[in-house]
């Protein structure tokens, strides 16, 4: 089966670096097949015969761990979850919505709906978002995601499951590679 691996917080800033031929031998050497990287920031599509996500995502962290000596949050996705994420995209129905302003914010389950009632979107403004299921939609304003309070860190600590965002560019990027 085919799945994406969305690999948090490599190569930024020069820190925790992870080349990308190096990473595509690393997932062969765990046995997936066809794996192909996208940018530097760690987007991953790749084979596996395994099929739990969770399972996936656990081999992928523990052979980081021992070849790289750093823990690197990873989440494993479906092709179904991309393009579910790129239809829907509850910003994309708005008149002149700036597609590089777009971003999603993958979540490794489910946020409980008392860690939800505890966010004010409101409060945020103008970066706004929306959380649909293991999806969090972000529309971040004229300061850009480098400077909103919505990060991976602020959805973490609220809603206390794990998340890593990739712009809108490199969302679209990732479903077609599935098409290869």
């Amino acid at each position: 089966m085919i799945f994406t691996s969305l690999l948090r917080g490599i190569n930024v800033s020069g820190q925790k670096k992870i080349l990308m031929p190096d990473l595509k031998a690393l997932y062969e050497s765990l046995g997936f097949e066809n794996v192909r990287t996208y940018i530097q920031s760690g987007n991953v599509v790749f084979y596996s015969e395994e099929i739990n996500t969770k399972m996936i995502a656990d081999k992928i962290v523990k052979k980081i761990f021992e070849h790289y000596n750093f823990d690197v949050p990873v989440l494993v996705i479906t092709p179904e979850e991309i393009n579910a994420a790129l239809v829907g995209n509850p910003y994309l129905n708005e008149n002149n919505v700036a597609i590089e302003k777009l971003y999603v914010t993958f979540l490794s389950e489910v946020p409980q709906e008392a860690h939800m009632n505890k966010i004010d979107a409101a409060l945020y403004a103008p970066d706004r978002f929306i959380v649909i299921d293991k999806v969090v939609y972000l529309q971040i304003g004229p300061e850009g995601y480098g400077n909103t309070k919505l990060s991976n860190s602020f959805f973490e600590s609220k809603l206390k499951v794990k998340a890593t965002t990739r712009n809108w560019k490199t969302i679209i990027a990732l479903s077609k590679m599935y098409e290869v």
